[in-house]
């Protein structure tokens, strides 16, 4: 599913004034942590999405964190990957929010905030399992994904893409796989007009 709306997103939730997203620091990884642990427990290294995250940092100017002033409530971060032969693909998640703050939009701007980067720094298609009813108001769908799989167990349904550019999946088929490539030259002239940080290897 083409995802027209990112180029004009529509008017994000209205958060708390004091909450912010920006991109993430060194110094957020302890509490990213914490807030994956709090939301996810010990069970979320044996998801099959982390096989194409572990050992690995996310792609350039693609790590996001919410703050409700200093404290960190929301982090979000997308991993370069390659679908069967489609490449300039993205792995979104984890997608993590604490939970006295969950039901006031902060989750929905932080998958706002990440694609509309995303797109701009020229990526085809965003992939993720996830929960379809939540991630379809973004432009997420199974359409796409039927010959596509993802190394160790998932639910067929929950495996949803997005495309930014039309047709980026089509005949798309086979395993998904981390894309160990250097950062494109587009993606790499784009970082250096616009120094989103993000982390590094703890």
């Amino acid at each position: 599913m083409m995802l027209s709306a990112v180029a004009s997103l529509p008017q994000q939730h209205r958060r708390p004034s004091r909450i912010t997203i920006r991109g993430e620091r060194r110094s957020d990884v302890a509490a990213r942590e914490e807030l994956l642990d709090a939301a996810f427990g010990p069970g979320r290294f044996a998801k099959s999405s982390e096989r194409l995250r572990e050992g690995r940092v996310p792609a350039r100017g693609l790590a996001f964190t919410a703050l409700d002033g200093k404290r960190l409530i929301g982090t979000l971060r997308l991993w370069p990957v390659t679908a069967g032969a489609a490449r300039g693909c993205l792995l979104l998640g984890p997608l993590a929010i604490a939970s006295d703050v969950r039901g006031r939009g902060v989750g929905a701007d932080l998958v706002w905030r990440a694609l509309r980067e995303a797109k701009r720094r020229g990526y085809r298609a965003v992939l993720l399992v996830g929960d379809p009813p939540y991630y379809q108001r973004f432009g997420f769908s199974a359409g796409n994904t039927g010959c596509l799989r993802m190394p160790g167990p998932y639910e067929r349904d929950r495996l949803l893409a997005c495309e930014f550019v039309a047709g980026a999946l089509k005949g798309a088929r086979g395993m998904i796989s981390a894309d160990r490539r250097r950062p494109s030259w587009f993606a790499g002239m784009i970082d250096r007009v616009v120094r989103i940080p993000v982390t590094q290897p703890a």
